[in-house]
């Protein structure tokens, strides 16, 4: 699988391709004592990423509200939709990882990211928009049909935290009305005894979605709140 089959264009810094590809189990990223990764570059595609797709679904749904266009964010770059992405795109089988390595539900969604923060080092912000747009959003995604499908990023959690013998529990923090009059309610999610996640809606459920999506992302993120469980045995 080539870069230009899948980019549509040839890359100027095929460095910054390979880091992206290189999970940091491998050893071919070490070099004087130092652990060359994908991580970095996954860090700056995240950001990437959801800066274009929330562009792309303002102009695409000009009479929803923010709550809607987050949650059809929070559709598409979830963890198994970019894992998708990424095998649709033939970039499973340029990830570089340890052979021992037998199962990582985030391996190829990270990176995916990781690609999308080379693109944009190497080619800039307007390449790789075009990228996102036309070889991801037009090609793989339905907009229409994302934002129809329900995904119960609460329940995610709760099986989660569940599988992993953790107490979880979702609080009210306060509600109010926003200044059409419509009740807004604040949530939050409380895990290892430390808030994982804020979210704000529309109604309760909308709101503890919010806060669960946000708890979501910070467990991926954040390797330290994983091993939190370990150390304390």
């Amino acid at each position: 699988m080539s870069l230009y089959k899948i980019m549509g264009f040839y890359p100027d810094n095929i460095k910054l391709y390979e880091e992206a590809f290189l999970h940091k189990s491998s050893t071919l990223g070490r070099n004087n004592g130092k652990q060359a990764n994908n991580e970095r570059l996954e860090f700056l595609g995240d950001a990437i990423l959801d800066a274009v797709i929330a562009d792309i679904l303002y102009k695409h749904f000009p009479d929803r509200n923010e709550g809607y266009l987050t949650n059809t964010r929070s559709k598409i770059v979830q963890r198994d939709n970019l894992n998708r992405l990424a095998v649709e795109l033939g970039i499973n089988k340029l990830v570089v990882y340890a052979t021992r390595l037998s199962h990582n539900n985030y391996l190829y969604g990270n990176a995916f990211e990781a690609f999308i923060g080379a693109i944009y080092l190497d080619k800039g912000y307007k390449k790789c928009y075009q990228f996102i747009e036309n070889k991801i959003i037009k090609k793989y995604i339905d907009l229409d049909r994302v934002a129809r499908k329900e995904v119960n990023f609460k329940s995610s959690l709760i099986e989660w935290s569940q599988k992993h013998k953790l107490d979880i529990k979702f609080d009210l923090i306060e509600s109010f009305n926003d200044c059409d009059g419509n009740p807004v309610f604040q949530s939050e999610v409380i895990m290892m005894g430390k808030q994982l996640g804020i979210g704000t809606g529309y109604s309760k459920k909308e709101s503890q979605q919010q806060a669960a999506r946000m708890a979501m992302k910070k467990l991926r993120t954040n390797k330290k709140l994983l091993n939190v469980k370990s150390e304390e045995k």
